[in-house]
């Protein structure tokens, strides 16, 4: 990225912000019902979650906040959970803190990158996911077992797996595709 810092925000991270968001929240609506995981609320494997990641590995912080927030609530939306606020602003902050890495990754597919990119993935979900499930035991009146067993460790597991997996994926097939194109 050629980018002058990774804070800019203006219409390239509004509309790469959009496009994340409606592919998040697409491809989470499509697997809402599909995997649920065994948690005390609404939480499910969302593969979409790699997807979000790597918006705001590739295209910074802001995108991935747009992303996750307005993808998060968009995917609920469309499933029919209606709008918590709290696991918008958690899926807001897992794309925002790997795009803080963005200006570090000059090399899609290398190791040293990918790895860079994944640990700032994982450091993402985790604060996300946290403020997400910590926050539901004042809006849900949950105590703090129930925010860590039942909500967090469900939805970080779920998460780390498909950084893990998937974002490396992602990156080489982008990067592939960046060098048909001449980038």
């Amino acid at each position: 990225m050629n980018t002058k810092t990774s804070w800019e925000f203006g219409t390239r991270q509004v509309v790469f912000g959009a496009i994340g968001a409606a592919l998040y929240g697409a491809l989470s609506y499509v697997t809402n019902s599909l995997f649920p995981l065994p948690a005390a609320g609404n939480v499910t494997f969302r593969p979409a979650v790699a997807v979000l990641i790597f918006f705001g590995v590739a295209y910074g912080p802001w995108v991935g906040l747009l992303a996750g927030f307005i993808g998060n609530t968009l995917g609920d939306a469309l499933s029919g959970w209606g709008f918590y606020w709290n696991w918008s602003l958690g899926n807001g902050l897992m794309g925002m803190i790997p795009g803080l890495v963005m200006l570090a990754i000059t090399n899609y597919k290398a190791q040293a990158d990918i790895i860079k990119a994944v640990l700032w993935g994982l450091g993402g979900a985790a604060v996300g996911m946290l403020v997400a499930s910590l926050t539901e035991m004042f809006v849900g009146g949950i105590d703090l077992k129930t925010a860590l067993v039942g909500y967090f460790t469900p939805s970080f597991i779920g998460n780390a797996v498909v950084i893990v997996i998937l974002l490396p994926i992602l990156m080489i097939a982008f990067a592939a595709v960046a060098s048909s194109r001449g980038r």
